[in-house]
């Protein structure tokens, strides 16, 4: 019955693709012996006691309105240990003692699966599974044509959106992925170390009594995350709260409070090309292009439903996509307003990933279970290309890969196949769509390492 309560939930409600040459050939890895991982956990639920009884038992680390798409609200009410379960620790109280075997002091870093090539990509997928959850280190390889997972970390809150970016204040760049979850904190962690238990840095605080403390940064889930590749100190978060914050990674606070929306702010996207320029969805069905030098001056446009989904069009930079909680996928040109509308799906759209080398191509997502790909090249309106049910339920996220440009990340609720990664190439209808397509190289703004 035990196993049966712990595998009855298994989902990925988001993934995000890290280019190549991003991470350590070598990552470095924390060894930890059996006692020192029954201290930390100790006193992490020690913590989270203190933390609930200055809460009066209502943890702010779960929101209700942010809970309807994954159907948290009935799986909470199941149990009451709702901190430790969001830590996944609860069945960690006692670690046996024939387990001693997986606490090994040996360096095994050499192994051929610790290494990172350079031509590896990696894929960070936010794993939700029985009471833990995750975040997974994949690796993928087109030339072997392997998928694995290299290292995960376990995570104190349900994974909404993830981000990667390479700053950290004081250090050189890296390889880090910022999360938002169910808890107003932001954490960022670094992906070149295995086995870490604690993220790099952390972005808010909640208000404390007992200390004297105010709260910084959200006051409720943080549903996405957009890091500035051309001012690489800032990072962008929306939340429940119906803020958006545009966070100085330097000094760890905000520098700018945006709050124009009249609901929760579900998605936004910096510019490729332009760093000042955000652009932001929200369930009060508008979308906003602020210019974050004066937040204050920005454009608006409706949209028929909740914001779903939001991305820039890399290849046409003043275009942008914008999907509702109506199945509609809108096109706007920030100069002249509306271009074009489709119906793409009977449910919300819940994935978008516009191809930043193959002009015309998007895909899109859909709690129909249903991924479609579309081209927007050769018509006033987009032409559905192919469409697939892949077995994987309720489609929660999906991202064309930056090096690859047919090859696509996606997650989803079906238990038993809820994280694919598949090659556009392999469909035959959509290879002779786009084979004699001439792709289009961006320049990027990081750094192999």
């Amino acid at each position: 019955m035990e196993l049966e309560q712990q595998s009855k939930v298994n989902f990925i409600p988001c993934v995000r693709w890290v280019k190549k040459g991003m991470a350590k050939c070598n990552p470095e890895k924390v060894q930890l012996n059996k006692e020192e991982l029954v201290r930390i956990i100790n006193q992490t639920k020690a913590g989270l006691r203190i933390a609930e009884a200055e809460d009066g038992g209502e943890s702010s680390m779960v929101t209700e309105n942010a809970n309807d798409e994954y159907n948290f609200e009935k799986y909470d009410e199941e149990d009451g240990n709702n901190a430790e379960q969001l830590l996944g620790i609860s069945s960690l109280a006692e670690i046996p003692a024939e387990a001693e075997d997986h606490f090994s002091d040996s360096d095994d870093s050499e192994k051929e699966d610790d290494v990172i090539k350079p031509e590896d990509n990696l894929i960070l997928a936010g794993r939700v599974e029985g009471d833990a959850s995750i975040l997974e280190v994949y690796v993928y390889n087109e030339a072997e044509e392997s998928l694995y997972v290299h290292h995960d970390f376990l995570l104190p809150a349900f994974p909404l959106c993830i981000e990667w970016l390479d700053h950290e204040a004081g250090h050189p760049p890296g390889n880090y992925c910022a999360i938002g979850s169910m808890s107003p904190i932001i954490e960022v962690w670094d992906l070149d170390i295995i086995n870490c238990l604690e993220p790099a840095f952390k972005l808010g605080r909640k208000p404390s009594r007992k200390k004297g403390l105010s709260g910084i940064g959200h006051t409720d889930a943080v549903l996405d995350l957009s890091w500035n590749k051309n001012y690489d100190h800032i990072l962008a978060s929306g939340s429940v709260d119906k803020s958006v914050l545009l966070w100085d990674l330097d000094q760890g606070e905000p520098a700018t409070t945006i709050n124009a929306f009249n609901d929760k702010v579900q998605c936004l996207e910096w510019h490729k090309l332009e760093a000042q320029t955000l652009l932001a969805g929200s369930c009060d069905q508008t979308v906003k292009v602020f210019d974050c030098r004066s937040p204050e001056n920005h454009q608006t446009w409706q949209v028929s439903g909740e914001t779903e989904r939001i991305a820039w069009n890399p290849l046409e930079p003043f275009s942008f996509f914008a999907a509702t909680s109506t199945g509609m996928v809108h096109y706007f040109d920030c100069r002249q307003g509306q271009v074009w509308s489709i119906n793409a799906h009977e449910k919300e759209v819940t994935g978008l990933t516009i191809s930043g080398q193959c002009p015309g191509l998007f895909l899109t997502a859909s709690s129909d279970g249903l991924v479609k790909i579309w081209d927007s090249a050769e018509s006033t309106q987009p032409n559905l290309v192919y469409e697939k049910d892949f077995s994987m339920g309720l489609v929660h996220c999906l991202q064309l890969c930056p090096d690859l440009p047919f090859v696509v990340a996606a997650g989803g609720d079906n238990k038993s196949n809820n994280f694919t990664v598949f090659d556009l190439q392999n469909i035959d209808v959509v290879k002779h769509r786009f084979e004699s397509r001439s792709l289009v190289q961006l320049v990027s703004q990081e750094t192999p390492k």
